[in-house]
């Protein structure tokens, strides 16, 4: 009877302490971007952050914790305590391409909870305003006149994926330089330090527009919405030359489905503002489907990208620099 009575006390302590817990979220909340400032990552973390703050009740604060290809920041919110109050926005390198790029201390399948796809993202082959290129056909007949000059910046995993991509289906040769995100990797390329870049839209859009780099091709099959005068690969005689992109919001493993059905509230509710997507647009992103905004579809669609790009990265030979 006294085990009983001592069971008894516990359930109801628990259950009375599970009560007077306050609704999450009742501090602000942690929004990791696994990127240096600067970078569209960066950018994209900031206009979700200030927007959530309204249907969330409380501040969403930015911490950029670059490093690693964005391995670092993604493994901090792994190890988080898992009650929404850290959460980072991913994307296909760090969420993606990291998991066969580095060795991790955490699975990137079992260690998070999708809460949304924010954007599908279209990845750009820029180039600095002084290479004497205007295309894609230019440019490769360029580096095959001058083989191994032309370097390539090394920012994360997708940047490697496409330079050796493009060594592989055009038979030239580029020198990697590594740089610790798509921030510094543009400051470089505007000044003509480095001759190539591969990077998201939203990073480069007003580079591009502003004439400081040239856009050379849309690394997909088909020209893309968000930046309709960009040729695609096909169209600029590279077929083949793809790299996927996409912006999502993910919490640690284990974060109670109230809490993600929140977050993922406030995210749904600031994407369909139309202020947010008209920025959206001119940040050259396509907003995610509404199917896709939800847990379970962004967890499908993480779960099919990396069934799809694990084998490809792998026999590509893609290695952290």
């Amino acid at each position: 009877m006294r085990k009983l009575a001592v069971a008894i006390a516990l359930s109801l302590f628990a259950s009375f302490a599970l009560a007077q817990a306050p609704a999450f979220p009742s501090r602000p909340v942690t929004l990791i971007s696994p990127f240096p400032p600067g970078g569209s990552t960066d950018a994209i973390a900031r206009i979700m952050a200030e927007k959530m703050r309204g249907p969330l009740g409380q501040t969403v604060v930015v911490e950029n914790v670059g490093g690693a290809g964005g391995s670092i920041g993604a493994g901090r919110v792994a190890r988080s305590t898992p009650d929404g109050y850290t959460i980072d926005i991913g994307q296909w390198d760090n969420h993606v391409a990291n998991g066969v790029v580095y060795t991790l201390n955490y699975d990137l399948q079992k260690d998070f909870e999708p809460i949304g796809l924010l954007s599908m993202n279209p990845q750009l082959l820029l180039a600095r305003k002084t290479l004497p290129v205007d295309d894609m056909k230019g440019l490769v007949a360029w580096m095959k006149a001058n083989p191994g000059k032309a370097n390539f910046a090394n920012q994360q995993a997708a940047a490697q994926t496409a330079a050796v991509l493009m060594q592989q289906l055009t038979g030239t040769t580029v020198l990697l330089v590594p740089y610790r995100g798509g921030g510094p990797a543009m400051t470089d390329l505007m000044a003509g330090n480095i001759d190539l870049l591969a990077i998201q839209a939203a990073a480069a859009m007003a580079q591009v527009k502003a004439g400081t780099v040239k856009a050379l091709a849309n690394l997909a099959p088909k020209r893309s919405p968000a930046v309709p005068d960009v040729p695609s690969a096909d169209e600029a005689g590279v077929p083949g030359l793809y790299l996927p992109g996409w912006f999502g919001l993910f919490a640690p493993k284990g974060t109670p489905k109230d809490v993600v059905a929140k977050l993922n509230a406030a995210m749904v509710q600031v994407l369909a503002d139309p202020v947010v997507q008209a920025r959206f647009k001119e940040l050259g992103l396509d907003v995610a489907s509404r199917e896709q905004q939800t847990p379970e579809g962004f967890a499908a669609f993480h779960k099919a990208e990396i069934e799809k790009w694990w084998p490809i990265i792998k026999a590509a030979g893609i290695k952290a620099e």
